[in-house]
């Protein structure tokens, strides 16, 4: 069979990024050399105040996944599995950091694997040296003008510097 009848494989890999950790990256440089394609989907949950807008997000993405030709970033707003039908992708990509994170995964991929039989969940353990990494963790110590240096790359930290400034504390 020649590559252009062959299907690719597609990947997606939802979350907020809000904002982005080496962490995360970390799950797509991985995820890259699994798959043809890897979307990178930034989650518009209206139910959520994040720090950064989704196309702020979206263009922090854009800047550090520049040099993976195979990932893109997009957003989404709807189900995972109709967003996913969209894209003709059959692999939800998620990051685990420890036993909580699995057991809330699990439940997810469940349920997006009843609504949508065609769709699997490929759990990817983060590097040890991030598992105790989260965007909630870095927010927190950016909010205090503590020095996340090794847990962000320099554009994310640029973009914090400027959001949590002493006078503009970060929100919640």
């Amino acid at each position: 069979m020649n590559s252009t009848n062959q299907q690719q494989r597609v990947a997606v890999y939802p979350g907020s990024f809000d904002p982005v950790t080496y962490g995360h990256l970390d799950i797509i440089q991985r995820a890259a050399r699994q798959y043809d394609r890897i979307i990178v989907a930034v989650l518009n949950n209206t139910s959520k105040n994040p720090m950064f807008s989704v196309e702020e997000r979206k263009d922090i993405l854009h800047k550090v996944t520049k040099d993976f030709p195979n990932v893109e970033v997009e957003s989404f707003r709807d189900l995972l599995v109709r967003f996913m039908r969209m894209k003709n992708a059959s692999v939800i990509i998620r990051g685990i950091r420890s036993v909580t994170d699995f057991e809330y995964e699990l439940q997810l991929a469940s349920t997006n694997h009843m609504l949508d039989e065609g769709i699997d969940t490929v759990f990817m353990m983060t590097h040890p040296k991030y598992s105790y990494l989260s965007s909630s963790i870095v927010k927190e110590i950016a909010n205090f003008q503590g020095d996340v240096s090794q847990m962000v790359p320099p554009e994310v930290e640029k973009r914090l510097r400027e959001k949590c400034g002493p006078e503009r504390p970060l929100r919640q």
